[in-house]
């Protein structure tokens, strides 16, 4: 990937995994007993809820520094669609007047999907952890 379109992928990194992060932080600190509860009236068992809390807040914790991009994004990905399919889906793209459409999920989806297929390295402390694999078995001589 060359450079801007790097720059672009981190933004959208950062950017995605704020947002998860925010969703996640907020269904625990709200009360995860609450979301469990509304997950079972809706036919998802309630545990289902602590699973996707814990998705968004880490996952988005490891996106914001770039830890498994691929990975989180998958998981992102899975996550927009159920809300999209169990959840948005009824209520229409733009919503119904008491609850939104899917039109901000389905976008949360495309960047999770970009992040999947593309990844994010630069900025990222995946790149710390992992040795460069291009690299790997050749030796400089000067």
């Amino acid at each position: 990937m060359n450079f801007k379109n790097e720059v672009g992928a981190v933004i959208l990194r950062i950017i995605i995994g704020i947002i998860f992060f925010v969703h996640g932080f907020v269904k625990f600190q709200g009360g995860i007993e609450n979301i469990a509860g509304w997950f079972d009236s809706i036919g998802i068992p309630g545990f289902m809820a602590y699973i996707v809390a814990s998705i968004e807040l880490v996952g988005g914790i490891a996106l914001i520094i770039g830890l498994g991009t691929r990975v989180v994004s998958v998981l992102f990905v899975l996550v927009m669609l159920g809300a999209i399919i169990k959840v948005k889906l009824a209520v229409g793209f733009l919503g119904d007047g008491k609850m939104a459409g899917y039109e901000l999920d389905l976008a949360f989806l495309a960047i999770s999907l970009f992040l999947a297929i593309n990844g994010s390295k630069l900025l990222s402390a995946g790149q710390l952890l992992v040795k460069d694999k291009s690299t790997a078995g050749t030796h400089k001589t000067y």
